[in-house]
């Protein structure tokens, strides 16, 4: 699953994206100043960065120097209500990906989001197998012994997770917070009931329950 790293001091703002974002199936975290924001995007945890200009400690300008000074190609998109052209030009010239004035409509975001995730793709690991399973990570599909099985984006974000880690017991608080998000309810039975549709999908013997602890791909 991919993830994603919202600089943004105005909790509105980064609620509203980390909100679809997460419903468009990507994990997600925020970041409230410039310098958690440089130190975040400098974990090698983030497959992109929305940055916004106008944060404390140090500006989204400051934050992509020293980013792309330390030699890091994370894709970076700034959302920012400075949308003179100058500040465009030096965005640009500054080593953004992309550049998006606010107000902005949120589709529009996912949609450069999702471009700009898919050009990064490019190099990319686009495909993952475990036995007879096999997921397609570009075009979202999966596939058990070549036959292609219909999964929701959740579900697919969910056997993701588990062919990124085989053999690896995932506890149920690993799976919420990597499939549906940090503040997701913690004594909530989601993981329960999406891996049951898994195994009636993908079959009952291709995901072990591990007692007490989570589950793993056998």
């Amino acid at each position: 699953m991919a993830s994603i790293l919202i600089a943004d001091d105005e909790p509105r703002i980064s609620g509203f994206i980390e909100k679809g974002l997460r419903a468009a199936g990507f994990a997600t975290r925020v970041a409230a100043t410039g310098p958690d924001a440089l130190r975040l995007a400098m974990t090698d945890e983030f497959d992109l960065l929305v940055l916004d200009v106008n944060l404390p400690g140090c500006d989204g300008f400051e934050v992509l120097e020293q980013l792309r000074g330390s030699g890091s190609r994370l894709p970076v998109i700034m959302l920012t209500a400075r949308v003179e052209l100058h500040d465009t030009i030096a965005g640009l010239e500054g080593g953004a990906d992309d550049y998006l004035g606010k107000p902005f409509q949120f589709d529009e975001l996912l949609a450069r989001i999702r471009i700009r995730m898919r050009t990064d793709e490019v190099t990319a690991v686009t495909d993952l197998s475990h036995r007879n399973l096999q997921l397609d990570i570009r075009s979202r599909r999966a596939r058990i012994d070549g036959r292609e099985v219909e999964l929701s984006a959740r579900e697919f974000a969910l056997a993701e997770e588990l062919v990124r880690h085989p053999g690896q017991v995932l506890s149920r608080e690993q799976l919420l917070s990597r499939v549906w998000g940090f503040d997701f309810d913690p004594g909530s039975n989601v993981v329960d009931v999406y891996i049951g549709y898994l195994r009636q999908k993908l079959g009952a013997e291709l995901i072990e329950t591990v007692r007490g602890v989570g589950y793993r791909l056998t």
